[in-house]
């Protein structure tokens, strides 16, 4: 982390900011606005999350608070400005548990890239009925939803259980550090499936209680609510003044979408990351057993929602292949290799899928390969298997109900021209591109400063490109996505085979490294 100081104001004065703090898959991010949405000052800290067995995606919970102190002090370390309020974010949905004094048990599981709970869900479909689950909490069961892992560890884990009393995700493990409230937004409960009754924007005991009847699940506010002021223990630890105001803040894909002002009816945000992410804002509640349904992060607001479980966690894991090369020159290499990628295609499932297929067992696949491709043709066959499941949702949303009149992109995979351009061209659809992409970090801060100002998304952060697609390639992709589609189906049955041989494999070497006294995996 570093960076340049920013002057004082002329006089001598501090420069008024909001504080923005998302914590993501695979880095945390800060970011110092100023009231006009300048980007004062941007920090972030790289971590990685835990694997321990295919399906299984951790992290230990504590890490949170304390890469949040280490980005707030290095944002505040130069001096010169004057903090009036903090907005948070993080991934999610998110299983954090703690006893009662808020101490964690274990390590948060993570939302949908975390597949462990597939037995809870179809537990839970007999128990509470699939049609129901879905007219009620506007989702179906999918390895996103919330319930069916806190399920997980009631039967896997019961003595910890037994201690658990309160439920965290990274946004509201934040707002309680900072303030010592214990709650969560609405946004956030609506994608704890089984759990949130959306229409009446509410926890549902009755099913909550069979599951998990001694868990106190948090009082609900909105992500730009007021959660509390930052108590004199938390100012001690971070630097920032006691009794400024924190916002409730919400999950990172939502976040995004208050960055780029996605937000009215038929807006859809496209966010580029380690995981991809689609928000569409619907007139009103719409369902779909292939999509999740959720409150919005905005009062009155409704959404239809999607999601990859891998987009740059792929290009990363290839570059990490290669050798570690800069992505400048793998994007060069790309950009040779030109649409197609000379004849491959590539199936982005290595870690499942979530949205629209929700297959907590599909694999990654590479088809058409010779000893002819090359770096290039590889990292680009990435980038159209990313962009060819973008287009799968699109298609699913719409026949769902939704009417995509605008896409916003945001996110880290917007900085280079090469991403952005491929989904465009795949999809047939132009995307719009902000002049901040920065992403959550920087949508927190917003809703921290509607605190005290009034501000607007359209001033703070206007479109400054628009990505239109090529129609001279469109038919090339038209074929590619009709082998896509065709590739998935014909492919299940051998990669659900391999899913289930990769779990006997990891089971039988941890057998075999922690024998227990009868010799079984413990």
């Amino acid at each position: 982390m570093g960076g340049e100081p920013v002057p004082e104001r002329a006089g001598g004065r501090p420069t008024p900011v909001v504080l923005g703090v998302d914590i993501g898959t695979s880095s945390s991010k800060g970011v110092l606005v100023g009231l006009d949405g300048r980007l004062v000052r941007s920090r972030t800290v790289a971590h990685r999350v835990e694997r321990p067995r295919p399906g299984r995606v951790e992290m230990d919970g504590r890490l949170w608070w304390q890469e949040f102190v280490a980005l707030t002090r290095d944002l505040l370390a130069p001096g010169g400005v004057r903090v009036l309020a903090v907005g948070v974010s993080g991934m999610g949905p998110c299983v954090l548990l703690t006893d009662a004094a808020g101490t964690p048990l274990r390590p948060a599981i993570l939302y949908g890239v975390d597949t462990r709970a597939g037995a809870q869900i179809a537990g839970m479909n007999e128990r509470f009925g699939t049609e129901e689950i879905l007219r009620r909490c506007g989702s179906a069961l999918s390895s996103q939803a919330a319930g069916p892992k806190i399920a997980w560890v009631a039967e896997e884990e019961p003595d910890l259980f037994a201690r658990a009393r309160r439920l965290f995700m990274p946004s509201s493990w934040l707002a309680y550090q900072l303030t010592g409230r214990y709650l969560l937004d609405q946004h956030s409960a609506s994608q704890c499936t089984p759990f949130y009754d959306t229409d009446a924007q509410d926890w549902y005991r009755p099913w909550v209680d069979p599951v998990a009847p001694r868990l106190a699940l948090p009082p609900l506010c909105w992500p730009g609510d007021v959660a509390g002021a930052v108590t004199a223990g938390a100012a001690a630890a971070t630097g920032l003044p006691a009794g400024i105001p924190v916002v409730a803040g919400t999950i990172d894909a939502w976040s995004e979408a208050i960055s780029v002002g996605a937000q009215r009816v038929g807006d859809l945000m496209l966010m580029y990351g380690t995981t991809m992410f689609l928000v569409h804002t619907v007139p009103h509640r719409l369902t779909s057993p292939s999509l999740w349904g959720t409150v919005g992060a905005l009062p009155g607001t409704r959404n239809l929602a999607g999601g990859l479980a891998t987009a740059g966690a792929i290009t990363g894991w290839l570059r990490d292949l290669f050798g570690g090369p800069d992505y400048a020159d793998l994007l060069q290499l790309a950009e040779r290799s030109g649409p197609g990628a000379r004849g491959l295609l590539m199936m982005p499932y290595f870690a499942g899928e979530r949205t629209p297929i929700l297959d907590p067992d599909a694999r990654g696949l590479v088809a058409g390969l010779t000893l002819a491709h090359g770096p290039g043709d590889l990292y680009r066959a990435a980038l159209e298997a990313t962009a060819l499941a973008v287009r799968h949702n699109l298609e699913t949303i719409e026949a769902a109900g939704g009417d995509i009149r605008r896409i916003v992109a945001v996110g880290g995979g917007t900085q280079g021209r090469l991403w952005t351009q491929i989904v465009s061209d795949v999809t047939g659809r132009a995307q719009q591109i902000p002049a901040q992409t920065i992403g959550a970090s920087y949508g927190a801060a917003f809703l921290a400063a509607r605190t005290g100002q009034d501000v607007s998304i359209e001033e703070w952060n206007p479109v400054t490109a628009v990505r239109r697609p090529r129609p001279e390639v469109a038919a090339d992709y038209d074929e590619l996505y009709r082998l896509y589609r065709e590739l998935y189906a014909g492919s299940r049955t051998v990669t659900h085979a391999l899913a289930a041989r990769q779990e006997r494999l990891l089971t039988e070497a941890r057998a075999t490294r922690h024998p227990t006294a009868e010799g079984a995996a413990p």
